[in-house]
């Protein structure tokens, strides 16, 4: 009750004084104060670019799931654009009936706001329109301080269902970008199952000795690289040139490469399952 208490008065000050709400949630997740005078891991780094960059038309661009189509096509990478069934500025101009038996609704001003239908049929409309009701009414740069979401003009985008042979989710292909060059992927497996694991490689398919990856490292036993690797490496170099850190998400099915969205502040800055992971990808952003 005390911490959702702490939450709430963080979240109703955090337009007022964001860079003390942004200690305040860094010393909560980690038990140590934010250095922002000379930053040195990976999310110290994203906390400063909070105050120093992220407050900018092009982050906001970028950072909009509906905008950031333009700029993907502006890079020459149209072509691994999701499929768009439409957009709304509110729940009740969508026509469900002209939806497709599966699809997925997302509203672009923020991380989270997914409803992912598999099948329409089953769908509680009511239900899912109070929901997305709920997400278009919420700041959600105010949550944990990220201002690129500030300034986003909210709208809910209605999406292709995507899914793997299998039908279920498909892997998530993170790549980890310092001005314009990928150095790490995070591959994130098992999402259907709900105990998603998740494995770092470096752009030659090497395994890095972060989280997940060591009980890979310490069985030699990890995947083959996926076709379609070097595509989503190409790709991700194209649309990072233009930032000192940005996480470009991929998903790949049956070798075709699917724009996800660019991630500008992976877990808010606040993510403690990085450990080693924060100080050697740190190490790679230069302020």
């Amino acid at each position: 009750m005390i911490k959702q208490t702490v939450k709430s008065a963080l979240k109703i000050s955090a337009n007022i004084f964001p860079e003390s709400c942004a200690k305040a949630h860094y010393f909560i997740r980690f038990r140590k104060r934010l250095n922002l005078t000379n930053p040195t891991n990976l999310n110290e780094k994203i906390q400063w670019l909070k105050f120093n960059e992220l407050d900018n038309d092009i982050y906001t661009l970028c950072a909009d799931k509906y905008k950031v189509r333009e700029y993907v096509s502006s890079k020459g990478c149209g072509e691994i654009l999701n499929d768009l069934y439409g957009v709304y500025d509110n729940p009740q101009d969508i026509d469900y009936r002209a939806l497709p038996e599966k699809f997925a609704l997302k509203c672009n001003h923020g991380a989270g706001y997914n409803i992912i239908c598999s099948d329409k049929a089953r769908l509680d409309i009511e239900k899912t329109n109070r929901q997305l009701n709920r997400w278009l009414k919420e700041d959600f740069s105010s949550l944990f301080v990220e201002p690129q979401y500030k300034k986003i003009e909210r709208k809910i985008l209605c999406e292709k269902f995507i899914e793997n042979a299998r039908g279920g989710f498909p892997d998530d292909y993170k790549f980890y970008c310092f001005n314009g060059r990928p150095y790490a992927v995070m591959v994130c497996v098992g999402r259907e199952k709900g105990r998603p694991k998740f494995y770092y490689f470096d752009m030659n398919w090497h395994p890095l000795p972060f989280e997940d990856t060591l009980e890979l490292i310490s069985k030699n036993d990890y995947p083959a690289m996926p076709d379609g690797f070097d595509k989503m490496k190409h790709y991700a170099t194209q649309l990072t040139s233009d930032f000192k850190f940005v996480r470009a998400d991929f998903y790949l099915i049956a070798g075709r490469v699917i724009f996800g969205e660019l991630t500008f502040t992976p877990s808010a800055g606040l993510d403690v399952t990085l450990q080693q992971a924060d100080i050697i990808l740190g190490s790679q952003l230069t302020l």
